[in-house]
């Protein structure tokens, strides 16, 4: 026996990460009803925050990972709008490079106009060689013409393409690499030329200010909380809600299986992981089998006192690749991304890693005492963005006219990132509503 979630037209979403939040709250904006399924009891799916210790109430919340994205994020920054979250984005116009040892470059822009913006603290920019800027400069300009022209891009490396454009050693290591492999949570010889092109010219070329980080000023569930949901009537989220089946008959999905119970709905959008399709959906014909995933590492540690008060900073030369300080120096967050080398070592040795390395770049360190400290290993943080991937990523309409797919792994225009989630929910809802027989817009177009 199946019972109708809603009278009228009503979508499911299976998912509460991005994807599927993205995807509710711009149908709802269309005036559908929407259930949203989450399995867990809370929101947000890899982007979440939660307490280091359910069982003390003293206990931190910690986000999974810092998770950051930038001014030409313009589909994220529409959902946080329409969340009414998007004042709890904090900006920064300042990048912080450390080598070890404690040497500091800051990189800003300038009163020039773009692609020349950043022309006068380059210049300026300590932990390269005048040759270096020289070659990276050449290689900027490259990418300017070169994105969204050249063919071969997607099925290329990004080390590849440094290499055709004569970058010296130093400049990938310290400018290239520290960039793209955070952003793109891939080494460069595994990551898609076409992901490391798209990052520079829409971050650091396209607009003077598309470059500021956004880093969230509260933890990241607050960012979809009940408040922000109470404002769109049309939207109910249902927590520890696991979907068990997506129950396909006659070429359709007949319903879903939800904690035991059999519900229907008129759409349904699947917005969970790629490794998760298959069993939801064994009869689905999408082809998975090319997807692996990328890990990504935070380190969370607390001092008994402030080591430094810089806002946030990439660390140069070592595993460590980012710095954030998560409260007055004192409780701060380090990451590594693309972070194979660290799945399988202990944590005790991650932490000891991180501690050691962070005393390089901040002497204060050296005489703080550690509190507390916490990993989280995201080994599924990402799909791989290897050459040859994009072609493989499906769109958001399914063989089954009812059934739509979401996820930063569909083909959605933009890398594994939270933009390319919400990209995914909003084009997944375009395309629910031209099912419904209505032409809708959700998407919003980059900032070039």
């Amino acid at each position: 026996m199946y019972s109708e979630l809603a009278a009228g037209r009503s979508v499911a979403v299976i998912g509460g990460g991005l994807a599927g939040l993205a995807a509710a709250v711009a149908l709802g904006s269309a005036e559908q009803k929407v259930t949203v399924f989450e399995a867990r009891p809370f929101l947000g799916g890899r982007a979440t925050s939660y307490p280091l210790n359910s069982a003390d109430e003293d206990s931190p919340t910690i986000d999974n990972c810092q998770h950051v994205l930038l001014r030409c994020c313009t589909n994220l920054l529409d959902f946080y709008s329409r969340l009414e979250v998007r004042d709890r984005i904090q900006f920064y116009r300042e990048f912080y490079w450390i080598e070890p040892g404690g040497r500091m470059s800051i990189m800003r822009r300038g009163r020039l106009p773009a692609p020349l913006h950043f022309a006068g603290s380059f210049t300026k920019l300590r932990f390269l060689s005048a040759s270096a800027k020289m070659s990276v400069a050449s290689a900027l300009l490259a990418v300017k013409y070169e994105y969204g022209k050249r063919t071969d891009l997607g099925r290329m490396t990004m080390l590849d393409w440094l290499r055709e454009k004569n970058q010296p050693k130093q400049a990938v290591e310290r400018f290239w690499k520290q960039v793209l492999v955070s952003a793109i949570n891939e080494d460069l010889e595994r990551m898609a030329a076409s992901h490391g092109l798209q990052v520079f010219y829409l971050g650091f070329l396209a607009r003077p200010d598309s470059y500021e980080m956004g880093v969230p000023a509260v933890p990241l569930a607050q960012l979809y909380s009940e408040n922000a949901w109470a404002r769109h009537a049309q939207v109910t989220i249902r927590e520890r809600a696991n979907v068990q089946q997506v129950r396909l008959e006659n070429g359709r999905v007949a319903g879903i299986v939800v904690n035991d119970e059999c519900l229907t709905a008129d759409a349904y959008v699947l917005a969970v992981p790629f490794e998760r399709v298959a069993a939801l959906a064994p009869d689905l014909a999408i082809d998975l089998s090319a997807f692996t995933h990328s890990p990504i590492t935070g380190i969370h540690l607390w001092f008994d006192r402030p080591i430094t008060n810089l806002p946030h900073a990439t660390l140069l030369d070592r595993t460590i690749q980012w710095m954030f300080n998560k409260r007055n120096g004192r409780y701060i967050q380090l990451v590594v991304s693309a972070s194979r080398a660290l799945t399988d070592m202990p944590r005790a040795e991650v932490i000891d890693l991180g501690l050691r390395e962070l005393k390089e770049f901040f002497p204060k360190a050296e005489g703080a005492k550690l509190e507390r400290a916490h990993v989280v290993k995201e080994v599924r943080a990402t799909f791989s963005a290897a050459p040859g991937m994009e072609e493989k990523r499906p769109g958001n309409v399914t063989a089954l006219p009812n059934l739509f797919v979401a996820g930063d792994w569909t083909r959605s225009g933009w890398p594994a990132t939270m933009e390319g989630a919400v990209r995914s929910g909003y084009l997944a809802a375009e395309a629910v509503m031209k099912s419904f027989g209505e032409s809708w817009k959700f998407l919003l177009p980059d900032v070039a």
